[in-house]
């Protein structure tokens, strides 16, 4: 049976609240050290143009039932033709994303950058939680859990009989690195804020492969059975009035 645990309010003072704040800080100062890292490059006008006819076709494809059969079908061999459609790309002219990035020094640079502002800070937050900090029972969750959670909640505690609703100092600081994008979109702001779940997705990627993307969009356009979703819209129009009327 789980036992109930009383928590000391120095563990409070002395271990949830500084753990808490010590991440907001660091998660604002990386962000303004990932800024003041950042390379301003002016954009490509290519990759520009790419991704605003690649935005083009998708709302081609999500309005296609507003537009007539004779202009879908025109926009569609404007958009796919096999010798000059914009969403067509010859062979031999994609690019590897990942080649792409080892080409350009710059781009290769900013990924290194990224990447250190982020390893760098949570080696060495994660070594000083688990110097001072390891071992303590720093919070109870509210509500009732379920054993599935034991290992996500009581990182660092191995006893068993304590009840699943208690939060290690550890696992509170697992919590805190990947919870805070709600905090830090009202301190920075929604287009600035990012939690580390989306900077590690985004250190696994290489680049934007714009040709890729035209190539997908070109067979979303291609399978598309056009449906026109305005057909007798003044009959439809009359019969609903009428039945206002009534």
């Amino acid at each position: 049976m789980a036992e109930d645990l009383v928590l000391d309010t120095a563990i409070r003072d002395w271990v949830l609240v500084p753990l808490s704040v010590v991440m907001v800080l660091i998660g604002v100062l990386r962000y303004f050290v990932s800024k003041l890292m950042r390379s301003h490059q002016a954009p490509d006008l290519k990759v520009v143009k790419e991704g605003q006819v690649i935005l083009r076709a998708r709302n081609l494809r999500a309005a296609s039932g507003f537009i007539p059969a004779k202009s879908f079908r025109s926009r569609k061999t404007y958009f796919t033709n096999e010798e000059n459609g914009l969403l067509h790309v010859p062979k031999g002219q994609s690019q590897n994303a990942q080649a792409q990035m080892f080409s350009d020094p710059n781009l290769a640079m900013d990924m290194m950058k990224k990447n250190l502002s982020m390893i760098i800070p949570q080696t060495l937050t994660f070594a000083w939680v688990n110097f001072f900090f390891s071992g303590f029972v720093a919070a109870k969750i509210p509500f009732p859990l379920t054993q599935r959670f034991r290992g996500m909640l009581q990182n660092g505690i191995d006893l068993s009989t304590v009840d699943v609703s208690y939060v290690s100092s550890r696992s509170w600081y697992f919590l805190n690195l990947f919870g805070l994008r709600g905090l830090f979109s009202l301190i920075l702001g929604e287009e600035n804020a990012m939690d580390d779940t989306q900077r590690m997705m985004q250190m696994s990627g290489f680049g934007f492969d714009p040709s890729r993307s035209l190539s997908a969009e070109k067979d979303g356009i291609d399978i598309i059975q056009h449906d026109w979703a305005l057909p007798k819209m003044e009959k439809r129009a009359e019969d609903a009035l009428k039945k206002l009327l009534k």
